[in-house]
């Protein structure tokens, strides 16, 4: 994760900014202003303040001697917790106000920022924010910060933050790598937009579609369950003008794009399209057209009970955001954009495929391609997908567990890498995942988990806590196939 994030013991970083007073010094300019803006997910841990020992809290921006921070803040957590504004203060002016320390010798003067919520905004001014809860139990929170540092420069306060004790930590190879899947074209409302195929419910399209875009499709059985309010529709030509279709005719229409934000579904019901003997066929490039086409009895539409996974990269109003970095390492944290390339020409898209494992204990590599809720989707990169919420208690979806705490390593938390219930060729195995957190209850006597069952043991053993993600208290479910990202590909436009 982002080291702006990576929430550290608060004893270590204020010991460390007091440590290294010479490194300060190299900045000449006290007064400098340094615009900050950033949106990311955080983590609490213990709160280090003498006699706050049984309380949580998450560190946004950290306290630096004669920096001042102000702006506004807007957060979204997984329990109720305040905002804590921390001013710097001499030790003999701490009577009579409430106050922060952990040595007992720096003072801060403390701000509590109206009632616990799950979610609020507010401007601040002070010397360094965070958010809090008097539970013991940690807590995740999406925080939006716009604002300004005076004082010392943001790289100085990003490489104090940096400094921290030696942890145990997991370390996979190739924990990301670039995965070149093969795109196709459609069209809605007469405008092209272009998207991938990554798996689908039935095997004759999953292995026509393999074949066709020389990329494997991966057969997913739960998505027989999706149910209505979660899908959408893609029109396919079984006959008509030639193309590069599906079935080889002319390009599929779709029923909505991500700009669509409450309609949008990756997950589309096939409808297949079929020209009348004795008809003329034309191309149609819209519903609108479709449906004008059999009314006048010149198509014959015919619903399937086939789901495929066809999320959009390129639509008439956006595109998947291209990460700025495309250099990969095996510690690239997962924000800021899932894609490292869109080609219309060559009809490929690269994204990162970050690994993990199968419920066996198994590599296996996944991309993400939408998520909701909105932050989290945000945060990640990728298209923001509602209806997808639909899915939380549908056996659509796959429990997919995370770490937050315990053993660092390349997971999206900054911890282990992930296990997932499923993997493909299990029945079980669908693109869609229920997100389920882990936390330790004794952080500093984790271990690694591998399989399913060693989470299962560890639960019943009262190690482990595994608990529903519920960002910004709302159903989390996140599109993510499970892919090869080392098969080779030619695009359908060089298949011709």
């Amino acid at each position: 994760m982002n080291k702006i994030i990576i929430i550290i013991a608060l004893g270590v970083v204020i010991t460390s900014i007091f440590a290294i007073p010479s490194f300060t010094e190299q900045f000449v300019d006290a007064k400098t202003v340094k615009k900050i803006h950033f949106t990311e997910t955080i983590t609490s841990s213990q709160d280090p303040g003498q006699g706050h020992e049984s309380q949580q809290l998450a560190l946004i921006l950290s306290p630096n001697s004669g920096t001042l921070y102000d702006g506004s803040l807007t957060y979204t957590a997984s329990q109720p917790v305040q905002i804590v504004v921390l001013h710097e203060i001499l030790k003999e002016q701490a009577k009579g106000q409430p106050t922060w320390t952990v040595d007992g010798k720096t003072v801060y003067g403390l701000t509590l920022i109206g009632p616990a919520t799950t979610s609020g905004t507010t401007e601040f001014t002070g010397g360094a924010l965070a958010l809090h809860s008097m539970n013991a139990e940690s807590f995740t929170a999406t925080v939006s910060l716009d604002g300004w540092i005076r004082g010392q420069p943001t790289e100085v306060i990003m490489q104090k933050l940096e400094v921290q004790k030696e942890e145990p930590s997991l370390k996979l190879s190739r924990a990301n790598v670039p995965a070149k899947i093969p795109m196709h074209m459609g069209k809605f409302e007469g405008k092209p937009l272009y998207f991938i195929i990554t798996d689908t419910n039935d095997k004759i399209h999953a292995d026509l579609i393999t074949e066709k875009q020389n990329w494997k499709v991966e057969l997913a059985p739960p998505l027989e369950k999706t149910p209505k309010s979660v899908l959408e529709e893609v029109y396919m030509f079984k006959n008509g003008i030639a193309g590069d279709g599906i079935h080889s005719f002319q390009e599929e229409v779709f029923t909505s794009t991500p700009t669509q934000v409450d309609e949008y579904s990756a997950l589309r019901s096939v409808i297949d399209v079929s020209w009348k003997t004795g008809q003329k066929a034309e191309v149609l490039e819209s519903v609108e057209s479709i449906k004008e086409a059999e009314k006048a009895g010149r198509i014959e539409l015919k619903q399937t009970d086939v789901v495929i996974n066809m999320p959009q990269i390129v639509w008439p109003e956006g595109k998947m955001i291209v990460k700025e970095d495309k250099t990969l390492t095996d510690e690239t944290p997962y924000d800021g954009g899932q894609v490292l390339d869109i080609n219309t020409e060559n009809m490929t898209v690269t994204f990162i495929a970050h690994r993990g494992w199968g419920p066996n204990g198994s590599t296996i590599y996944y991309i993400v391609t939408d998520a909701t809720p909105k932050g989290p989707a945000e945060m990640m990169g990728v298209t923001n997908a509602p209806t997808s919420a639909n899915l939380i208690a549908n056996s659509a979806a796959v429990d997919l567990f995370q770490f937050m705490d315990g053993i660092k390593g390349s997971g999206p938390l900054g911890f282990q890498p992930g296990i997932a219930a499923a993997a493909p060729g299990d029945e079980n195995y669908s693109p869609m995942w229920r997100i389920f957190i882990i936390s330790w209850n004794e952080p500093e006597n984790a271990s690694v988990l591998e399989t399913k069952s060693d989470i299962d043991e560890f639960k019943s053993e009262g190690q482990i806590t595994v608990n529903l993600a519920r960002p910004m208290n709302s159903d989390h479910i996140v599109n993510s196939p499970f892919i090869d990202p080392f098969q080779s590909t030619n695009s359908t436009s060089e298949k011709g």
